[in-house]
């Protein structure tokens, strides 16, 4: 394969040029209530050739290898179309290297019939709850195989094996109607496909809980995130501002993510990385074989970094931050977050929860939109905070707000972390990437939570 990739992307007259090839294969199984409404297996192969001239791109895709070289001298002649200005792209050594995936428990090892009892138990166990209308289960898992070759003299072969589980509960009483879920996943590993039994149950009772449980009062609030909670936060509502591609395609993000600017105070401090072994947001080398890092987003407080491609890196004179990503051979490459997460801090949940007289404690997530700088997110779970302590279930509830406001208000950061793995991020029609978020518990004052 090194022999055939190298000589078609050999004696083109361009700035720069890419071919990746991708072989997945995939595994499904989804349950909505009773019925078994997917299972099964396939396999994907094809590849793509990304080219650089002039400052324009060509891309072309493809599902076999025959005729490479005319691929790629198609996607030349792309790029000459549309480059009419000076090629900017950040210099990354050329990398030779086969990684292999780091496995735990290979989920290729466990039969698919296998897969789908432990679906059936989990499913069992929320659909014989008392009050649950129906159940969501799915079990997704992909082995994907990427080559890639550049014509820098970068040749990587990479393997990942991407495991994720969904279990969603909805009770219903009296025409009313309320939802209790968890996600979680795992990098190369299927141990924790096989012990949810608990957290099964756990769901479906919560859901039930939740249809008599009191609607918290709108207001502001002195609110404290569970991790998972503070992890899908920081994603969403700060990670994307930090793709440098929206900060170089927007005037009005340019003067609110300037480098230097204190955003918190100094007990905050937010990472995007790929370098943190075993998350699923995790990997050697990203898409254009930058290898891959750890990038302080925010560092005590102030600015201090953004995520980049070796384009946005080259046009606005950064360093290259291993931040390319494509989700199949389909996609060209672009800026995305791999694990983001806040570091941290030296407080206990008890220190946090200390002088809050009357709060609320939210944890997991449903969803959110963020536009610019301002967030709506839906907390799975409530909880009253009074004098200091954590009380009775409330409905689930909504927090808003500006971000910046919101990290300025973000007084407190506990001593524990915790990451989310059962998300995927959607950007460009490209969904869903495998990231990961995390954070520890955070406390922040004055937090606009709606309610009744």
């Amino acid at each position: 394969m090194r022999d055939i990739m190298e000589a078609a992307l050999r004696g083109h007259n361009a700035d720069y040029i890419e071919i990746r090839v991708d072989d997945t294969d995939a595994t499904r199984i989804i349950y909505r209530g009773r019925e078994l409404e997917d299972i099964g297996r396939n396999r994907s192969f094809g590849g793509c050739v990304r080219a650089l001239v002039s400052g324009g791109w060509g891309f072309v895709s493809f599902n076999d290898l025959d005729g490479l070289r005319d691929k790629v001298t198609l996607a030349v002649s792309q790029a000459r179309l549309v480059g009419h200005e000076k090629s900017q792209l950040a210099e990354v050594p050329p990398v030779v290297d086969i990684v292999a995936p780091g496995i735990v428990n290979d989920p290729r090892n466990v039969p698919l019939a296998a897969k789908k009892r432990l679906m059936d138990e989990y499913n069992d166990i929320i659909c014989s709850t008392p009050k649950i209308q129906t159940s969501n289960v799915v079990y997704g898992e992909s082995d994907k195989r990427v080559i890639f070759a550049n014509s820098r003299g970068s040749y990587i072969k990479q393997e990942r094996i991407d495991v994720i589980c969904r279990l969603s509960a909805t009770a219903r009483v009296d025409g009313d109607v309320q939802q209790a879920s968890f996600s979680l996943g795992a990098l190369n590993d299927f141990s924790f496909v096989e012990s949810l039994h608990d957290q099964a149950r756990e769901a479906a009772e919560k859901a039930v809980a939740m249809v008599s449980a009191p609607t918290a009062k709108g207001g502001a609030y002195t609110v404290i995130l569970d991790p998972i909670l503070a992890g899908v936060f920081t994603h969403e509502a700060f990670g994307h501002l930090s793709e440098s591609d929206f900060v170089y395609e927007n005037p009005q993000m340019q003067e609110l993510m300037v480098l230097g600017k204190q955003f918190g105070g100094s007990h905050l401090n937010i990472v995007d990385g790929a370098s943190v072994p075993g998350l699923r947001g995790s990997y050697r080398y990203d898409d254009e074989g930058t290898p891959a890092q750890k990038t302080y987003l925010i560092q005590e407080g102030v600015l201090v970094g953004r995520l980049h491609s070796q384009e946005t890196a080259g046009k606005m004179g950064e360093r290259p931050t291993g931040n390319a990503r494509a989700i199949d051979y389909r996609f060209p490459p672009i800026v995305r977050m791999t694990n983001t997460y806040i570091e941290p801090g030296e407080a206990t949940l008890e220190d946090l929860l200390e002088g809050v007289d009357e709060g609320i404690y939210v944890k997991n997530w449903y969803g959110g939109t963020t536009s610019m700088e301002m967030f709506t997110f839906s907390a799975g779970e409530a909880y009253m905070i009074r004098n200091g302590r954590v009380e009775g279930l409330l409905r689930p509830v909504v927090l808003t707000g500006n971000l910046f406001t919101t990290l300025a208000n973000l007084d407190a950061i506990g001593n524990d972390i915790e990451f989310n793995q059962g998300g995927g991020c959607g950007k460009a029609g490209q969904m869903p990437l495998p990231v990961s978020n995390g954070s520890p518990h955070i406390r922040i004052r004055e937090c606009v939570v709606g309610g009744r």
